[in-house]
């Protein structure tokens, strides 16, 4: 199969049919074998009824998950990526805004240009300046900076992976804006982007809020931390525990020394001394960490399980 089209949905029943006609139409022209895996994630319309109408009106093409509630839209992509079987695989958002046209470029600069991910670009946005463009060009600069990874638009729903990526990696929480840094870490290093058209929201209201502004730095601090010590935390944890314990110790020996020295110098009524005792105990704790942390990185399996309420097309 050639292409795969994943795409995480929630209350956007009115712009489901128009999507899929387009890009059913753009495959058509193509002559693209496809197929499109509709993930509602617990919407509360009657978006679940569209997708069983086109599951009838395109058979063989179009394939549904529904969750039982919302998981968000990190859980509706890798329940995607897990069932999709295309050779290249794309994301794209429900609401119209990303233009089903630019899928055979993407495509193309996978097949073609052999990279591992594509991402999209919407240089020119049609989005609230204060509240979404302003906030997303800050995030990108910061996730730039932190990763490494030279993209202008880390959060664009709109991108293209080769299906060994998308089988290698798992999403979860809110890491969905992260996916080319997860792929990174997971060793896919040639990742691309291209300019795509951006479309004013035609039905319903935006899913943005003030509240995914600050947790996505708060999920680049995570993602940064889990891809370099994920599988190793007591690398960290331990490092740091080891320098508080030792320069806790030395104090303390330094106090001890002085009060053998000079045994009418008072030790335990000391500044000094409490600060000595709390580096102790930090040290011992971090090292406490990284040892949990070991052991929950070798027994974590189960993270990423969703209750799936019903399926179509799908085995």
């Amino acid at each position: 199969m050639d292409l795969s089209i994943v795409i995480p949905l929630l209350n956007e029943e009115e712009s489901l049919p128009e999507l899929c006609s387009w890009i059913s139409r753009v495959m058509a022209e193509n002559q693209f074998s496809y197929e499109i895996l509709l993930i509602d994630d617990g919407s509360t319309d009657q978006s679940w009824a569209v997708v069983c109408d086109l599951k009838n009106q395109y058979p063989g093409n179009i394939k549904g998950i529904k969750f039982q509630r919302n998981y968000g839209k990190s859980a509706a992509l890798n329940e995607g990526f897990r069932a999709c079987q295309g050779d290249v695989v794309i994301t794209m958002d429900a609401d119209l805004q990303d233009s089903p046209d630019e899928i055979p470029g993407l495509r193309s600069m996978i097949i073609k240009d052999g990279f591992d991910l594509v991402s999209g670009w919407k240089k020119k946005r049609y989005d609230n300046t204060l509240t979404k463009n302003l906030p997303s060009k800050l995030f990108n600069a910061a996730t730039r900076k932190a990763s490494g990874i030279y993209l202008h638009d880390f959060n664009c729903g709109l991108k293209a992976y080769r299906k060994k990526v998308v089988k290698s990696i798992e999403v979860y929480g809110e890491m969905h804006r992260y996916i080319p840094v997860i792929a990174k870490w997971a060793g896919f290093r040639k990742i691309g982007e291209k300019v795509v058209e951006h479309r004013a929201r035609k039905y319903g209201v935006t899913k943005f809020g003030i509240n995914r502004f600050v947790n996505g730095f708060l999920d680049l601090a995570s993602i940064m931390f889990v891809g370099k010590y994920g599988k190793k935390p007591m690398h960290f944890f331990g490092l740091w525990g080891t320098i508080c314990f030792l320069l806790g110790f030395g104090f303390s020996a330094y106090l001890v020394i002085g009060k053998i020295w000079n045994p009418e110098i008072s030790l335990t009524n000391r500044p000094p001394f409490f600060i000595a005792l709390t580096a102790m105990v930090m040290g011992s704790q971090l090292f406490l960490a990284g040892f949990l942390g070991e052991l929950i990185s070798r027994n974590s399996a189960g993270r990423n399980q969703y209750l799936v309420e019903e399926k179509l097309g799908l085995d």
